[in-house]
């Protein structure tokens, strides 16, 4: 069962960094098309329209879509400054504590995400070039931040599995 668990949170987790890396691309690109388009306006090209409300948007879903990736695969900073002189078992009842600490940290944030997101729905808010619904973009951070909470819990556990004696 645990071995069920660690391949499915590995595998939501890269898949959503994945998802994020190719949106970071796009952007990265329309960023590029838009400053091109800006500087040739003497032929007739232009700016994408929007450009900067299409960043924000993209990059707010970028930054929760590595967040579940950072944590599956221990990419959080982390002070180690005692955990040379410390036993392994302090240093495992370490890795358990900030766990716990960024499952809660990452329900919170989700739980938040998801009202905003109602907030928003229930004023209609629109971006002001694009008329998005801003809406939208707190949904695109909610299903990376919803990872992130699955990925958390699954690495709560495998800290406690590996504190109480299993496998690291």
């Amino acid at each position: 069962m645990y071995a069920f668990l660690d391949k499915t949170a590995g595998f939501l987790a890269r898949t959503t960094a994945l998802i994020g890396g190719i949106v970071l691309l796009l952007l990265v690109a329309m960023t590029c098309l838009s400053i091109t388009g800006r500087s040739l306006s003497f032929i007739g090209l232009n700016q994408i329209k929007g450009d900067f409300e299409l960043m924000e948007l993209g990059v707010g879903f970028v930054i929760f879509s590595f967040l579940p990736w950072a944590q599956y695969s221990g990419g959080h900073a982390r002070v180690d400054l005692f955990a040379t002189v410390m036993p392994l078992w302090m240093n495992r009842l370490a890795d358990v504590a900030s766990d716990l600490l960024l499952l809660a940290i990452a329900v919170i944030v989700g739980w938040r995400l998801w009202l905003g997101m109602l907030d928003k729905k229930s004023y209609g808010e629109t971006t002001f070039i694009l008329q998005w619904p801003v809406w939208e973009a707190y949904l695109s951070g909610l299903l990376g931040m919803s990872v992130f909470v699955i990925v958390a819990l699954f690495c709560t556990l495998r800290s406690t599995r590996s504190l109480l004696g299993g496998t690291p």
